[in-house]
Parts: structure tokens; sequence; C-alpha cells
């Protein structure tokens, strides 16, 4: 059964993802890139690469979703994927379903530092990053050397929350970024122990491997890493084969820094429910 790691693009995914995997599947709590080949990606081209239809149209991959998950499912295991997908439905088909599912968690970000981590993260400006977040038909396709096979929808960025945190099919955790930043022991403690609600374990939570995860997944020490030995999922900036930095930014991202007013107070008014529901400040 699949435990969903979800959220939109440039919310922490990532960096809950990198704590999770060395937390659960290192040796002793120190992080390395590989450890994320155990919590993939979903839907990612190397589950769609043999289904040449998509080749035709993206939205295709809409039907093969559960099926590919069913395989996925076969051994019975317990295993976390990451996906930017909306809990959604194409063309009738359900992103997921309660068979395929035993839960999910849902990371939230400020939509004014999202805005700047996908303005950087898609080299693109700030009002076309505004205008990707607002874009409620809004969805990123699936490359693999150079060949699209398959879509992620992601729908706007209120509706994506929306999808997730108002379905009812699965029981969803919600995180916000800021506080995994804040209070990461505290944070990343509620998730494993929803993680361990869900999967009815015994196992106790380790504390001391916890904080050698948390201190492994510093964002400094990802940063470091990535300039050391680069980060496989990083972009490709634009005609060229050199990569932008993942690990970017981090506690620099600052709205209150980098937009300009006017922007501030147009996603303030956009998203003023938002920000009272998750209690951010207006």
């Amino acid at each position: 059964m699949i435990i969903w790691l979800a959220s939109y693009p440039k919310s922490g995914n990532t960096w809950l993802r990198s704590l999770l995997a060395t937390y659960y599947f290192s040796k002793n709590g120190n992080f390395e890139f590989s450890l994320l080949n155990k919590i993939d990606q979903f839907p990612s081209a190397k589950y769609f690469r043999d289904d040449k239809e998509l080749y035709l149209k993206m939205e295709s991959t809409s039907k093969y979703w559960i099926p590919k998950q069913n395989i996925i499912n076969q051994d019975k295991k317990i295993k976390f994927l990451k996906t930017h997908n909306a809990m959604c439905k194409i063309d009738g088909n359900s992103f997921t379903n309660k068979q395929n599912t035993l839960g999910a968690i849902y990371i939230i970000r400020d939509p004014r530092n999202v805005v700047t981590s996908l303005a950087h993260h898609y080299q693109i400006n700030i009002t076309e990053a505004l205008q990707f977040m607002q874009n409620e038909k809004k969805a990123i396709f699936i490359n693999e050397n150079g060949s699209y096979n398959g879509f992620v929808p992601l729908l706007s960025w209120n509706l994506h929350s929306e999808s997730w945190l108002n379905n009812k099919a699965f029981p969803v955790l919600l995180i916000r970024y800021e506080d995994l930043y804040s209070e990461t022991f505290y944070t990343f403690k509620k998730v494993i122990n929803f993680i361990q609600q869900l999967t009815i374990t015994k196992d106790n939570f380790n504390k001391e491997k916890a904080k050698k995860s948390i201190r492994s997944c510093d964002f400094e020490k990802l940063k470091k890493l990535e300039k050391e030995v680069g980060f496989f999922e990083a972009m490709k900036k634009r005609d060229s084969e050199k990569k932008i930095k993942f690990f970017n930014l981090g506690k620099e991202n600052n709205f209150k820094k980098i937009l300009d007013k006017k922007i501030i107070e147009e996603i303030n008014l956009k998203y003023s429910s938002e920000l009272i529901k998750f209690q951010y400040e207006q």
C-alpha cells in the first residue's frame, strides 16, 4: 500500500522525502542522494515509457494511474511515493483510490514563498510564476530524453491543496513547510507517528535516529552536497547542459525581502482565505 508525500511543486516535498528516506532506509542516519531512490516519484517516466499512446495524447496518463499503482502494490508492502499530482479525476480516471493508498502526508507552504521558488526552478519571472500558480488547468509534462510520455495535472495552488485535504478516501496529515523548518524535530515526529498509526506498527519512535537524520538533512548540508556531487533531479538551464541550483535559498527565501509590494498585495487578496486557513501572516 502507498503512503503519498504530496505537495504543490517547490513546497518542501524533497526535504521531507530526504528526512524520511534517511530515517527509514539508512543504517546510521546519514543522508546521501541515493537514498531518495527508496522513495520514488509518481507519475514518472519509468512507469509510462512503454505506453506509446501517451506520445499522442498526454492526458492518457490518467488511464494508467490506477493500473500502474496496482502493479506497484503487487508485493503488498508499504511504500512511500512522492507526487505533485493533484488528487483529481481526468477523463473520469481518479489519481488514486483507497485500494492502493494507505494515507498521505500533504506539505503546504506559504504561497508568497512558493512563487519565488517556482520562478527560480522553472526559470520564469515572478509574474509568470504567479500565473502558473493561478492557472486552474495547469499541468507539467513528464520528459525523458527529450520525449514526452505523460503529464502531471497540478491545477491551481489552492485547488491542489483542496484536492488532497478534502479527500475522504484515506487519511491525510497536513504539515506546513514553515513548521518543518522552525520546529523540525516536533514536526518530523508528528509525521513518523502518523505513519506508525497508518501501518499499525509496534516499532517505537527512534529519537536518536530522528535527530541524526535531521542533522544530516540540514538545508545547508544538502546545498553543499549538491554543489559537490550534483543532484540528479535538478532542472537543466535553458539552452545549456548545466543545472540550476535545486537547494537554492532556504531560509533566505523570504517574500518580504524578494517580492514587490504590489505582488504581495495581489497574492494576499487572491489567497486571503487560504492564508487564514493555514495560519499565515497577512
